[in-house]
């Protein structure tokens, strides 16, 4: 469903892991796009339900690609560029109290 519109210049692989399973983008992707592209369908958990979600906008207004990136939750993945050896990591329901603020 999610490919690239137009094939870019060979761009510079990423190495991140995601729940602890190494995995491979590009620069200049977001954390969401280097999911998806990954095969990764679901990226966080609903604090009520549990109910597993994906990224849905890939802009920033929907907050269903909230990610823990670095021990810090609440991240938009379609925000944050992907960068090289980052820690993705599911989150499950809300953000802790006593997380790191950047």
């Amino acid at each position: 469903m999610f490919r690239p519109m137009r094939e870019r210049a060979a761009a510079a692989a990423l190495n991140f892991t995601f729940d602890g399973r190494p995995m491979t983008g590009r620069a200049g992707d977001t954390v969401a796009a280097s999911l998806l592209a990954n095969g990764i369908v679901a990226c966080r958990e609903t604090p009520v339900s549990d109910t597993p979600r994906a990224p849905y906008c890939l802009m920033g207004v929907c907050f269903d690609c909230l990610v823990v990136i670095d021990g810090i939750g609440n991240r938009q993945g379609c925000l944050v560029p992907l960068s090289e050896g980052m820690r993705i990591e599911t989150q499950h329901g809300r953000r802790q109290f006593g997380e790191a603020l950047s």
